[in-house]
């Protein structure tokens, strides 16, 4: 199946804060190789994405401070094919703004796809292979998702309930399913009851739809968002003045919103969201445990090295997960457990079961004033 009106956008956003003191809002969890493979995590979402569709059809929609960053990771990316954020107004405008500069260049009848900069995937091949399926579901008019197979009852992520099948609909998408719901995430028990049933897949936040659809949606159901967005898309290639001018005028003002909340969860309930299964492998990386499941252990003992192996001594230690990002040693004596993250300005040690806590750190050092090392 051709993929020649298919564009793909990397919204590259967030701070990461669980990944403090190594994420930072000057250079954020995206910019670096968490899983440990040679490349960043937004260089290995491009390579992916462009190996569908061509580096040609990939933009990047990011904070305008991480823009240098990016094309410096990304030289492939095109000269246009950057949408700078002077601050952030979450994933709806994002999508939104450069879907709408993308119809204006390309025809309203394109279709855009959303992928995260941060997630980690196993199998490149069938994840083309559900990207192409969510393609067709797309073109038929569906804004549509990629579920991830639930392996396990999380409560960290959300999950989409799969409905009937949309094979006599969709041909080339026979796998698609429509979205009876979308789910925010559940207690333990109630994620165990949804594995149970088979019927629900984790919500990773993956969406492919046709720009005129999306765009008459935000219309219906978020019009001062719409109205805002056009209005910078009008002038997003007359000049960098006119950008500027619009940008100035009409940015800060949008409502700051998911696109789950303002567009996917309001239009499933009128039958238009389908999901696609996505059997390729998949990574959010939230926090320091999570970057633990993706390294090798650099012992028996379980001990997980982000960085120079040769900068970490330990002893009597077991099951530490250390990120050695500062020019000294890391010496472990008796610890068992836990995180220890150094850095040329600051040094995090917490237990690996509170990982997820690391963001109340942050919030902790923002109430002190400490901006400087956030």
């Amino acid at each position: 199946m051709s993929t020649d009106d298919f564009y793909a956008i990397i919204p590259a956003g967030g701070v990461g804060t669980r990944l403090w003191p190594l994420s930072r809002r000057s250079r954020p969890k995206f910019l670096f190789d968490l899983p440990g493979q040679g490349r960043t995590m937004i260089q290995a979402t491009f390579d992916r994405l462009s190996a569908i569709c061509g580096d040609d059809h990939v933009a990047v929609s990011t904070g305008a401070q991480h823009v240098d960053a990016v094309r410096t990771q990304l030289p492939e990316l095109g000269v246009n094919a950057v949408f700078a954020e002077p601050v952030p107004r979450d994933s709806t405008a994002a999508i939104a703004l450069a879907t709408a500069v993308l119809a204006k260049r390309h025809g309203d009848h394109i279709v855009v796809g959303s992928f995260a900069a941060d997630h980690v995937i196993r199998d490149d091949g069938a994840f083309a292979m559900s990207v192409r399926q969510a393609v067709a579901a797309a073109r038929a008019g569906y804004v549509a998702t990629i579920g991830i197979a639930a392996s396990r009852p999380s409560t960290a992520f959300g999950y989409i309930h799969q409905g009937r099948s949309l094979a006599d609909r969709v041909p080339d998408a026979p796998d698609a399913r429509l979205v009876s719901e979308f789910v925010e995430k559940p207690d333990a028990a109630t994620a165990q009851a949804y594995l149970a049933t088979g019927e629900y897949r984790w919500n990773a936040g993956m969406f492919v739809m046709r720009a005129d659809v999306v765009l008459d949606c935000l219309r219906r159901y978020k019009p001062e968002l719409h109205r805002s967005v056009l209005a910078i898309a009008q002038a997003w290639d007359v000049s960098p003045e006119a950008r500027e001018r619009a940008m100035r005028e009409h940015w800060a003002g949008i409502e700051k919103i998911a696109f789950d909340y303002a567009v996917a969860e309001p239009l499933s309930v009128a039958g238009g969201v389908a999901v696609v299964p996505g059997g390729f492998g998949w990574d959010d990386i939230g926090d320091f445990n999570s970057v633990a499941a993706l390294l090798p252990s650099s012992n028996r003992r379980n001990i997980k090295i982000l960085g120079d192996p040769d900068r970490v001594v330990y002893l009597d230690s077991a099951g530490d997960v250390v990120v050695p990002d500062a020019d000294r040693t890391v010496a472990l004596l008796g610890v068992d457990d836990m995180v220890v993250v150094d850095t040329s300005d600051a040094l995090l040690i917490a237990p690996r079961a509170r990982s997820q806590e690391v963001k109340d750190m942050v919030a902790k050092l923002t109430e002190e004033g400490r901006e400087n090392i956030l």
